[in-house]
């Protein structure tokens, strides 16, 4: 510890710009009627996403959110309408120049809208945000094949391994997955060229990935997940969904996640069953994302690390 570890870790002028920030959202939904809601930090289930760690205060025997997902979803299952949430989400092991641990998102859910009339009311809010920029969509097969020449809905486990080790270097095991290759190829190879000078919007992820989305056949009768992320200048902003309705489905997804954490020697979380509950009892049809707001700052900031938009970064905490 050195004399100066008590400062920010931000400059003053950039958490002036988040205030802005978070009063132009404000204003954003308030002028289309959507309900800003507040939900818990801590809970007593945890995502069962096998790509999250969940953070347990042990002295409280509960988690504190990876994300407000589950609590707004029963929100929108007790008829609250259209909703939205700024707020703290928590996930451990996640730290860099665009990852640490306590992060603030921005979250909300449309009655009514598929994904795509969610990435459209995202142009809109980002251009009031970020200035007026040319907007693409493109499939997640499209994208694969335009930059890397296969169709990733098809290709074969073999052909994915030396894809990631030409462009990548990576010596996949045994324990790699379809989804784990894939994952690597878009974080590394593809992602990195999206964006540039424009909002790009990439959607109809493998049905594999479809986590919270409902998932149906795209126009080559593929089974896709009804899902969207978006990316500006190389880096992805949100994620959203056309969200599952259906409670038996969603029971079925926790209890496949459950037994694949199991099978890696990971933690096995308790599910939220009563999220469930909600999806039984009816939850609308509706639309949903989140959104990184210190990765938007670090944008509009100009900025090359996570720490240069938040008040004390994880490690002057």
């Amino acid at each position: 510890m050195t004399a100066s570890d008590w400062k920010p870790s931000a400059p003053l002028e950039t958490l002036r710009l988040r205030a802005s920030l978070y009063q132009q959202l404000r204003a954003f939904f308030q002028q289309r009627q959507v309900l800003e809601v507040e939900t818990p930090l801590l809970s007593q289930a945890a995502s069962t996403d096998f790509h999250l760690a969940n953070l347990a205060v042990a002295s409280a025997g509960k988690f504190l959110q990876t994300s407000p997902e589950f609590a707004m979803k029963r929100l929108l299952a007790a008829d609250s309408g259209a909703i939205y949430q700024i707020c703290k989400a928590f996930r451990a092991g996640e730290a860099g120049a665009r990852h640490n641990p306590e992060f603030t998102m921005l979250e909300w859910y449309r009655p009514g809208f598929d994904h795509f009339d969610l990435m459209a009311e995202m142009v809109e809010l980002l251009t009031q945000v970020l200035g007026e920029r040319p907007v693409r969509q493109l499939s997640y097969g499209d994208i694969f094949t335009q930059l890397l020449g296969i169709n990733p809905h098809q290709v074969a486990l073999s052909a994915l391994t030396l894809l990631a080790q030409q462009h990548t270097g990576y010596i996949a095991d045994a324990q790699d997955d379809r989804d784990t290759l894939l994952d690597l190829l878009m974080a590394q190879v593809i992602e990195p060229q999206l964006g540039r000078g424009e909002f790009t919007f990439i959607y109809d992820y493998p049905a594999s990935q479809c986590a919270l989305a409902k998932v149906k056949n795209d126009a080559q009768g593929t089974p896709v997940a009804a899902r969207f992320e978006l990316y500006i200048e190389g880096m992805e902003l949100a994620n959203g969904y056309h969200e599952l309705t259906d409670g038996t489905e969603q029971l079925r997804r926790f209890t496949a996640d459950l037994l694949k954490r199991s099978a890696n020697n990971l933690p096995v979380v308790p599910m939220d069953n009563r999220l469930v509950l909600a999806l039984e009892s009816g939850l609308p049809d509706c639309a949903g994302v989140a959104l990184g707001l210190d990765r938007l700052l670090m944008l509009m900031a100009n900025a090359n690390s996570i720490r240069e938009v938040v008040s004390f970064s994880t490690d002057i905490a």
